[in-house]
């Protein structure tokens, strides 16, 4: 079993960790990693999404109405927005998104060398969120005398 990236044995009722360590072990935890993504998301699920909404058919609505209302065109087109959602669908590591609007992006016009550039865009916008959140980390390290 596979729980927020951490690897679990299971039986006789409990859950321990799994280390994983030595010769090949990374091999193995790539292929077991793999193989959970796999049972886990499946292509289905993206074509069935509308079913979402059979729990709770008003809602369901609402969002599907709203979702379509964000991407149509407006003061940025439909194309654009779409390269901006494949962006943000690397950022949230949504394997659904990123099949969805490589798609979409693609039906829309768009190559594979803007793509490639919307995608660079998140990965610069993340690793910069993660470094500057480096300042608290100096300010802690200066409070306590480093």
């Amino acid at each position: 079993m596979v729980t927020n990236g951490a690897v679990y044995a299971q039986g006789g009722g409990t859950s321990r960790p799994v280390q994983l360590s030595g010769h090949g072990s990374s091999v193995f935890q790539n292929r077991f990693m793999e193989s959970a993504l796999e049972t886990y998301y499946k292509n289905q699920h993206l074509a069935e999404f509308g079913k979402i909404a059979e729990g709770s058919p008003d809602l369901g609505r609402k969002f599907f109405d709203y979702y379509g209302a964000v991407f149509a065109d407006g003061a940025l087109t439909a194309r654009e927005k779409s390269l901006i959602a494949l962006a943000v669908a690397h950022a949230v590591q949504c394997p659904y998104c990123i099949d969805a609007y490589t798609q979409d992006c693609q039906e829309k016009g768009a190559d594979l060398e803007q793509m490639t550039e919307a995608l660079h865009v998140a990965v610069a916008i993340r690793g910069g969120a993660s470094l500057v959140h480096g300042m608290q980390m100096r300010e802690k390290a200066r409070t306590l005398g480093m």
